[in-house]
């Protein structure tokens, strides 16, 4: 009997830390499950949290909204992480949220804001393609935005106040200042009256932070942050895919090692003032401007500046590219980039991307 006895507790010894460790397990996935989104819609969902409301009541507000998955839950991670204010207002949430995310949100008194605006400058834009946008999303007209983007006075307080806006933009040559510094982001302001000087120093401030992230980096190139800019944005409209982007570059400081011309379209349809969608054979690629590389005067030469706004992807690879031996390159309508050594192999990988049908244009 007592060996079956001591058996008995040895047994029971041996379960219960078992069974208290799968109890956690359980507690643990049961945890993460309420914090995890309800859903991956990510529709607006506008909730007002009245003034007055205690947690319960937001629990119950933010559940019928189907925002969080228990009111009880939300109780209980409320008073876990010691956060004791909510702040009344009119929140803009939505279903892919987590609890965090959205009491975070509410905790902090973000309030929705009904005229608020959503401006998404994409990666390649030029500064006329920018003015646009603005203008299509603005109460300024193309007219009053270009106005700014070149006014002299502004362009002056702008090299004051940034760091890595030298006085290289005011070459005469130039057509446009801030291109090229313009950093490709989705902005929210305000309403449709924000001003023009707002928009532009908002993405000013977020090229800035991209910019000073880097500055170790850019401070060992033998590029002035103006000529990286420049590369940058050649690169930008030249890539096809994020990973290329080094590569490219790589070979563009092959060439300008080299002596050669960049030999690049887009600078050539930029220099001619014509987006790359609308550029063709109209264009003269022979002809000198100080931005066209495809011109034989422009041998071992940058453009005169960006024609442009680079990606971050696209600044990192002209800071830090890819180190090789290839001087060509050239993509298929798959967006695969075949990088080539000399002009003969770059001329029989053209011909075998058309001979097999792959040719992008």
């Amino acid at each position: 009997m007592k060996l079956k006895l001591k058996k008995k507790v040895r047994n029971t010894i041996i379960i219960i830390p078992i069974a208290l460790i799968a109890l956690l397990g359980i507690l643990f996935l049961v945890y993460q499950y309420q914090l995890s989104p309800i859903s991956k819609n990510d529709d607006a969902v506008i909730v007002e949290i009245p003034a007055g409301t205690n947690t319960e009541e937001i629990g119950t507000i933010l559940s019928k909204n189907h925002l969080i998955r228990s009111k009880n839950f939300f109780v209980l991670y409320l008073k876990l992480n010691k956060i004791n204010t909510i702040k009344a207002s009119t929140y803009e949430l939505n279903e892919n949220m987590s609890l965090p995310e959205i009491v975070k949100i509410i905790s902090k008194g973000n309030s929705y804001n009904p005229d608020a605006i959503t401006i998404t400058f994409k990666e390649g834009l030029n500064v006329r393609q920018i003015a646009q946008l603005i203008a299509d999303t603005t109460n300024h007209s193309y007219e009053e935005v270009m106005t700014v983007m070149q006014d002299g006075d502004f362009i002056d307080r702008m090299i004051d106040e940034y760091w890595f806006l030298t006085d290289e933009i005011k070459n005469s040559d130039i057509y446009y200042p801030l291109e090229g510094y313009l950093f490709p982001n989705t902005y929210q302001f305000m309403n449709k009256e924000v001003s023009i000087e707002e928009i532009i120093t908002t993405m000013l401030d977020e090229m800035d932070q991209v910019l000073t992230e880097d500055q170790k980096e850019i401070s060992k190139s033998n590029l002035s942050i103006h000529e990286l800019l420049t590369l940058a944005s050649i690169v930008e409209l030249e890539g096809v895919g994020d990973t290329d982007r080094d590569m490219i570059a790589g070979v563009f400081y092959n060439r300008l090692a080299a002596g050669w011309s960049l030999g690049s379209d887009v600078t050539a349809c930029y220099a001619f003032q014509v987006n790359i969608d609308e550029c063709n054979d109209d264009v003269d690629y022979t002809k000198y401007n100080p931005y066209n590389t495809r011109s034989s005067a422009m041998a071992g030469k940058l453009p005169v500046g960006p024609i442009c706004n680079p990606s971050k992807n696209s600044i990192l690879g002209s800071i830090s590219p890819k180190e090789h031996d290839y001087y060509y390159f050239v993509a298929d309508k798959y967006k695969k980039v075949y990088f080539t050594k000399t002009e003969q192999e770059h001329q029989q990988k053209i011909a075998e991307i058309k001979k097999r049908g792959d040719w992008p244009w």
